[in-house]
């Protein structure tokens, strides 16, 4: 290769190009005084990078140098886009630069395919790599001019120890917010790719899989332990089951010998019976003949006997019969009696009832005698009274009063209960849009809670917090700002970012910070709080009068679609400039091109899309860029909070008017009450006056009354003469009827008499003959007794075919054939048994006892208990297996632990010490280390970066929340170069990282960069910025690559550097 700075600009434009080309320019600092430059790449370094049709640029070639190369540029020029072509040309994913998610987008508009060509510093020959991307996202590539595969150059880089997805190495613009927010762990896997041996992440995924597998057979090794401890267990309890088994075994073995040997005694005993039989029945028919010739005679006696007594038996029960039936007919006659006396006795209480009767009728007449002169006594002492109309008369003028007032004092109550009913609707009404107005406030918190759940904890735990702050604090801006439309809620939501809609706006700083460090640092949430300008920036007038804009379609400006408190207002004027931001109308869409001519409109807004408008700072030319405004997601809830705070307002109102009107109606109810008590006092009183006054009258009516009662009565007049003879005309009847009834009654009781004399002579005859026969039968007792012992049935027989039943069951039971004698060990076993049923019996008794004392037992008991025995031999093997395993493992682990840690605690140390000193050169402190809460989980270890940027704060983790935008640019740039003089990797690039940093960090970190990627140790440095300070220090070392785009900008292939440089010194 030649020496770079006798190469030639190889950019090629097409003339169609000239006034939208893009152009990178070239020229280097020291790499032009001798030869043999590239000696200094590092293998795997970028030596030149091609781009066609590639985004801006239409051709252009780019020649690095070996240490730090700077690119710069403004915004918009391309810087990015050499970045894009290193990702894609070295076959990275189009993810890792966070732009468009399709390769074919990284086509420059217009054309059908684009070119990137990289060549890469190899010794023994540079790797040249070509990918034509095509829009349809296909791609074609080529290694060193043969076509191949993506994963052949994928290997071929991978070769090189190149890795544009390790973001320690290729770090593009939109990621390097992500650098902050990797975990410890993706951190230490990231700085082991990239600046580690190339066996140092090898060896920490073998220890993870070691580790693993550990974990899996220490699981093993302890289930299997625990099973087996177990199933000893289980074993050790089922021991004394079996020990149980094999004694009841044995009383089994024993009952089954005695119920053996049970038939063939039984047998034996029935063989000697009917021995005995066959005695005993010979000499029975001996004596059988002379025992019937001596109990003949008392026989026929005792015959004859029975025979006499049947038709005695047989009279006495015709005349128990007869008895019977006269007795029946006496107690008909003796209840006709009683029925007859029981008339008697009616007729009689009939008579004396009509006497009382009479006796009272009197009574009655004589007290009304004595009521009437009463009465009469009593009007005669009336007379005497006093006139009382005139006092009833001035009672009645009051009561109509009181009516009066009481009438007045319900009109005006039901006037109050109206008021009051009015009252409570219209406080359910106000009750019922201030509900609306909360579920609305809740339905938006869900909404939050559903996106981001810490910032949802943050806010109920502020809720109940708020006393603690001194100033102002709000709420997450999307919950406190009010769209006044909800059609204009997409312009609001677009405008400003979900990172701030979700943050809570403080007044003051130090309130700030306290929430910061409860929510942030104790809590571990991820929030966002933002402090309000310290002057208010919410009433700002907008530049230009919106009457002004008028004609292009605006109609107002962003800031008044919605409300907002006042520090909210304020931060969104003074930093999104809400208040100067307008929004147009399909008119304003139609006029773009005249729109963004006009001047100070730097952001607005059409019907669907935002416009940002930029001028050139040379040319004063006009670039724009629109993207499309989408639906509104979180503020299309709008509440009034105006309206809602007047709704609060009219409720406390509406209370307390309806608790004037209680007191009122309190106070009308008591005047009320006083007055009913007035009124039942003065109707007393008139009820006293008017009984008096009408008591004459009354008294008079009384007497009549009673005179007509007492005339009635003496006419009534009972004749108990007359009623007298009645009944005893009715007794005389009902006498003369009884005493037929009685005639019956004795003849029936005679005839029954009668009956009963001859019944008796018949029963004394019974039982002479009954105590004859009872003599004779007992003087042949005995003798009938010998002969029905001797007349018994023949047992012979029966007993013969008991001792073949008998055999035959025994030599079953034995499993013997008919024709076999008993065994020999039978014969022995027999022998040792008791030889009577009675003690088998008792003997079989007490084993089944015994027996059956052992319940629960059965021969599976014995199965299970060998099974076992057999499967604890198994898992011991199984055990000092997994055990031998596992511990040949942790040998494993042990030697792969210390072949890795301890080289990544030297690499950390190395990484600490270049980290620390970057710090401390700029007054701060920050350290790195390796940080893991458990030496053996080898996946959780990780690299923590801690730094101060205050000499009043602590160390801090670095996180994507805890430090500044700023302060997490710095630290990933000095993080990157502690890792540079480490690196193993060819060449880092990082894209734009030094925005945000305040102009005395930027200043520090350039000197740090320059310093550490200008060694001649260290690979190759990409940093790319669009602006730098001035009064800068600059190595020879770097190369400067100046990126040009416009309007006016010369045609690549009529660039001339040394025609530049000479103008250049020249005009200074």
């Amino acid at each position: 290769m030649a020496d770079p700075a006798k190469r030639q600009r190889l950019s090629q434009v097409d003339s169609s190009a000239q006034t939208s080309s893009s152009a990178a320019s070239m020229f280097t600092a020291s790499q032009r005084d001798g030869a043999g430059g590239e000696s200094r790449f590092v293998e795997g370094s970028i030596v030149r990078i091609s781009m066609k049709n590639f985004l801006t640029y239409d051709s252009s070639v780019v020649y690095p140098g070996p240490h730090l190369n700077m690119i710069v540029g403004a915004n918009g020029t391309g810087k990015s886009s050499i970045v894009c072509a290193i990702c894609l040309g070295l076959a990275g994913k189009t993810a890792i630069l966070g732009r468009g998610d399709k390769v074919g987008l990284y086509v420059k508009r217009g054309c059908p395919k684009g070119f990137i060509e990289i060549e890469l510093y190899k010794r023994g020959g540079n790797v040249v790599i070509n990918r034509e991307i095509h829009v349809d996202n296909q791609s074609l590539w080529m290694l060193n001019g043969r076509h191949c595969n993506q994963k052949t150059v994928e290997e071929e880089v991978k070769a090189l120890h190149i890795q544009v997805s390790n973001l320690c190495q290729f770090l593009p613009q939109e990621k390097v917010g992500e650098f902050a927010k990797m975990s410890k762990i993706e951190l230490l896997e990231a700085t082991e790719k990239s600046v580690g041996p190339p066996e140092m992440y090898e060896y920490h995924c073998e220890l993870k899989n070691f580790r693993n597998k550990e974990r899996e057979l220490e699981n093993v090794v302890k289930e299997k332990a625990s099973f087996l401890e177990k199933a000893k267990q289980r074993n050790e309890r089922n021991k004394h089951d079996v020990n149980r088994y094999y004694e009841k075994k044995r009383h089994l073995d024993v009952i089954e010998l005695l119920e053996k040997k049970k038939p063939w005694v039984e047998y034996e005993t029935t063989l000697n019976e009917l021995k005995g039989v066959k005695r005993e029945r010979e000499e029975a028919k001996r004596q059988l003949s002379a025992l019937r010739q001596a109990q003949a005679p008392m026989l026929r006696k005792i015959q004859e006997i029975e025979n006499q007594l049947k038709p005695t038996e047989a009279q006495i029960k015709a005349k128990t019969a007869a008895i019977k039936e006269a007795s029946n007919k006496c107690k008909q006659k003796q209840d006709q009696l009683d029925r007859k006396h029981k008339e008697i006795d009616d007729i009689k209480q009939t008579l004396r009832l009509k006497q009382m009767e009479e006796e009272d009728h009197q009574k009655r007449i004589s007290n009304t005698r004595r009521t009437i002169d009463d009465l009469k006594a009593e009007l005669a002492k009336v007379g005497d009274q006093p006139d009382v109309t005139p006092r009833i008369n001035t009672i009645n003028v009051e009561l109509r009063r009181i009516q009066e007032e009481r009438a007045k004092i319900e009109g005006e109550k039901a006037d109050l209960r109206r008021e009051k009913d009015h009252l409570f609707a219209e406080s359910r009404m106000l009750e019922k849009k201030l509900n609306d107005m909360n579920n609305l406030m809740n339905a938006k918190e869900e909404k939050l809670r559903g996106r981001h759940k810490d910032t949802h904890t943050a806010l109920q735990w502020l809720r109940k917090n708020k006393e603690q702050f001194h100033g102002n604090v709000h709420e997450p801006m999307m919950l406190v700002i009010n769209v006044r439309d909800p059609r204009f809620a997409r312009y609001v939501e677009h405008h400003i970012s979900f990172h701030d809609l979700r943050a809570f706006v403080f007044q003051r700083k130090d309130d700030m910070e306290k929430f910061m460090t409860e929510v942030r640092d104790k809590m571990n949430l991820k929030v966002n709080s933002i402090s309000a300008p310290e002057e208010s920036c919410s009433k700002r007038p907008p530049s230009r009068n919106i009457e002004s804009l008028r004609r292009f379609g605006f109609f107002t400006y962003l800031r008044e679609m919605f409300d907002a408190p006042d520090e909210v207002m304020s931060y969104l004027c003074h930093q999104y400039r809400v208040h100067d931001v307008p929004v147009g109308n399909e008119q304003t869409k139609a006029m773009i091109k005249t729109v963004i001519e006009e001047p100070y409109l730097k952001v607005l807004y059409t019907t669907e899309e935002r416009y940002t408008v930029k001028r050139s700072f040379y040319s004063n030319k006009i670039s724009t860029s629109n993207s499309a405004v989408h639906p509104s997601q979180y503020l299309t809830i709008t509440v009034d909070t105006e309206e809602k705070r007047q709704l609060e307002q009219q409720i406390k109102a509406c209370e307390q008017k309806s608790r004037e009107i209680d007191e009122r109606l309190k106070a009308l109810q008591k005047d009320a009450t006083a007055l009913d008590r007035r009124d039942n006092e003065l109707l007393a009183e008139k009820k006293r006056l008017s009984e008096l006054k009408g008591k004459r009258r009354q008294l008079e009516q009384k007497i009549s009354t009673k005179q007509d009662s007492l005339r009635q009565m003496e006419q009534s007049v009972i004749d108990l003469k007359k009623i007298e003879e009645e009944t005893k005309e009715k007794i005389e009847a009902v006498n003369f009827q009884k005493v037929t009834i009685v005639k019956a009654f004795m003849a029936q009781m005679k005839l029954r008499a009668k009956l009963t004399m001859e019944k008796v002579y018949l029963a004394l005859e019974a039982v002479g003959l009954t105590a004859e026969k009872t003599k004779l039968e007992n003087d042949c007792r005995e003798g009938a007794s010998e002969l029905k012992a001797t007349d018994r049935r023949d047992w012979k027989t029966e007993l013969t075919e008991q001792c073949k039943g008998l055999l035959k069951r025994a030599k079953s039971i034995c499993r013997m054939q008919s024709d076999e004698s008993l065994p020999e060990d039978l014969h022995n076993a027999f022998d040792k048994l008791p030889n009577t049923l009675d003690e088998i019996d008792a003997m079989l008794n007490e084993e089944r006892s015994r027996a059956e004392c052992f319940t629960g037992l059965s021969e599976s008991v014995v199965d299970e208990y060998n099974r076992r025995e057999q499967e604890i031999k198994h898992l011991e093997k199984e055990l000092e297996d997994k055990s031998n395993a596992l511990n040949a493992y942790r040998q494993n682990i042990s030697e792969a632990k210390e072949r890795w840690l301890n080289p990544l605690k030297q690499l950390v140390e190395q990484i600490n010490d270049k980290f620390s000193d970057f710090f401390r050169s700029m007054q701060c402190a920050g350290e790195v280390d390796l940080h893991s809460e458990n030496e053996e989980e080898y996946d959780k270890y990780g690299i923590r970066i801690r730094v101060k940027f205050h000499s009043s704060t602590q160390l801090h983790e670095l996180t994507a929340h805890h430090q500044s935008g700023g302060e997490r640019s710095v630290s990933t740039m000095l993080y990157l170069m502690a890792l540079q003089e480490l690196n193993r990797c060819p060449f880092r690039v990082v894209d734009e990282i030094n925005q945000g940093m305040d102009p005395v960090n930027e200043r520090r970190v350039f000197d740090i960069v320059v310093r550490t990627a200008c060694k001649e140790t260290t690979s190759q440095y990409f940093f790319i910025t669009p602006k730098l300070l001035q009064n800068l220090q600059y190595a020879d070392e770097m190369t400067i690559l100046c990126v040009h785009n416009g309007a006016h900008m010369l045609p690549p292939n009529q660039w001339d550097e040394k025609t530049f440089i000479r103008r250049l010194n020249q005009k200074h």
